[in-house]
């Protein structure tokens, strides 16, 4: 099983990593360079990205983003950072992970003038309502369902992953080294996802290893 998004290597097969530098990555690991919209003043120009990217033909560009998790109104700092690591995702042709918390509207708007440059997007910890959905398609974009699934009182996020088309569909765990003694497994959250949506666990396997092989598709 494929988790979508963390910050660490686990137990699940494969990992699509988003701090390369801290985690030991495994032969299948996917890793994913990018400087996160909370370090937005940590920018060298794109120096550092550009380095890793063109010594890692097989790397994403992410996690990267806008967020009004920490400030009321996002920094122009912040933009400037999230615009400059687009293009140079469209430069170099690599699909990238997006983060977007509490302005997905803003995320997804951002993205749409890489329409066709960059090859895909994964929305991670997506949980807006599913007004979004044709437009993150339109992207060839991704929505990875996390934790949260588990949580009975997560009753509008449980809707929304019904919601979610099947052929974009991914998990995820988002753990990282502070929490990874609490985070569920890709393999817990996957049996909740199939209950939910009433699939076969199997056929969903399946078919989030496809999802996943597409995500990584760099034909845009």
């Amino acid at each position: 099983m494929i988790d979508a998004h963390t910050h660490i290597v686990r137990g699940e097969t494969r990992h699509f990593i988003c701090e390369p530098f801290s985690s030991e990555k495994g032969i299948d690991d996917v890793a994913f360079y990018g400087v996160h919209p909370w370090d937005y003043a940590k920018w060298d120009g794109g120096v550092g990205l550009r380095a890793f990217l063109a010594a890692d033909p097989s790397a994403g560009v992410g996690e990267i983003g806008l967020d009004r998790m920490k400030e009321k109104n996002i920094p122009q700092g912040m933009r400037d950072v999230f615009s400059s690591q687009l293009e140079i995702a469209a430069e170099f042709k690599r699909p990238v992970v997006l983060h977007g918390a509490k302005c997905w509207g803003e995320v997804v708007k951002a993205c749409m003038p890489y329409k066709g440059k960059i090859p895909s997007f994964l929305f991670h910890g997506f949980s807006r309502s599913g007004g979004l959905i044709n437009d993150i398609k339109s992207l060839n974009g991704f929505i990875s369902v996390g934790p949260a699934v588990l949580n009975d009182h997560a009753v509008n996020y449980r809707q929304l992953v019904k919601l979610i088309p099947e052929e974009i569909l991914l998990l995820e765990s988002d753990a990282t080294a502070e929490n990874a003694a609490m985070q569920p497994s890709i393999d817990a959250i996957a049996h909740k996802v199939a209950e939910l949506r009433g699939i076969d666990f199997e056929l969903l396997a399946v078919k989030l290893e496809e999802n996943a092989m597409r995500f990584l598709s760099t034909n845009a």
